[in-house]
C-alpha cells in the first residue's frame, strides 16, 4: 500500500530507464488490466536511443497538422522534451468497433494498463508521466507507430529515473468521493466543496 499511496507523476526525468528485463516486467504488469472479452487491446511501442529525435520531429508535424496556430516556443518545448525523455512508452490501441464489448471498455482496459506500468515503474524505483493531448487523435501519427484505423492512440508514457526525490503527493481525503448508497441518489462530500 505505500508504494501505491507514494506515488506520483514526474517528467524529471533522467537516465537510466528500465533495461529489458524490468521493461518486460514492467509491461507484464500492464497485461493484468481488466479485458473483458479478452480482446488484448494494449499494444506497446519503445522510443529510445536516437529515435527520439525522430519521434520528437513527428509529434511536432502532427501538432502543426491538429493546431496550425501553435506558438513557436510550444513546439520547440515539444520537440525538446520528446528528445530527451531516457525512454517514451507510446500507448497504442488495437481497437474491435465491430466486437459486442463497446469501444469504451476496450479503451478503459488500455487506461487500466497504462496505469499499472506507472505503478510499476515506482515500485521498481523509476518514474513516469503519461502524456496526451490533440495528437493521440491523428491518424497520420497514429499510423507511423503502427496503429491505423481503427487502431489509435492513448498517449506516451515518459519513463526514467526521478531527478530528484519525488516529494510525498498531497491527494484528497478519499471520505469525500464515496458515499454509502441507500436507494437515493448519493451527494458526494467532493461535490459539497466544489457547488459554484
Amino acid at each position: 500500500m505505500d508504494v501505491l499511496l507514494s506515488r506520483a507523476s514526474t517528467d524529471r526525468l533522467q537516465d537510466p530507464a528500465p533495461d529489458r528485463a524490468q521493461l518486460e516486467q514492467i509491461l507484464a504488469t500492464a497485461l493484468r488490466a481488466p479485458d473483458h472479452g479478452r480482446l488484448q487491446p494494449w499494444r506497446y511501442v519503445i522510443v529510445q536511443g536516437e529515435a527520439r529525435s525522430i519521434l520528437a520531429e513527428n509529434v511536432v508535424a502532427s501538432t502543426l497538422r491538429v493546431a496550425p496556430q501553435t506558438p513557436q516556443f510550444n513546439l520547440d518545448k515539444r520537440r525538446q522534451r520528446m528528445a530527451t525523455m531516457p525512454m517514451t512508452i507510446v500507448l497504442g490501441m488495437h481497437l474491435h468497433p465491430e466486437h459486442k464489448i463497446p469501444l469504451w471498455e476496450q479503451e478503459m482496459s488500455v487506461a487500466a494498463g497504462a496505469m499499472n506500468i506507472l505503478n510499476a515503474l515506482h515500485a521498481l524505483g523509476f518514474g513516469g508521466i503519461w502524456v496526451s493531448g490533440p495528437i493521440t487523435q491523428d491518424p497520420v501519427l497514429a499510423a507511423q507507430f503502427g496503429f491505423e484505423a481503427p487502431h489509435r492512440l492513448a498517449g506516451f508514457v515518459f519513463v526514467g529515473t526521478p531527478d530528484n526525490p519525488l516529494p510525498a503527493p498531497t491527494r484528497p481525503d478519499p471520505a469525500g468521493f464515496m458515499a454509502v448508497w441507500d436507494g437515493t441518489p448519493p451527494v458526494f462530500g467532493q461535490d459539497r466543496n466544489h457547488a459554484p
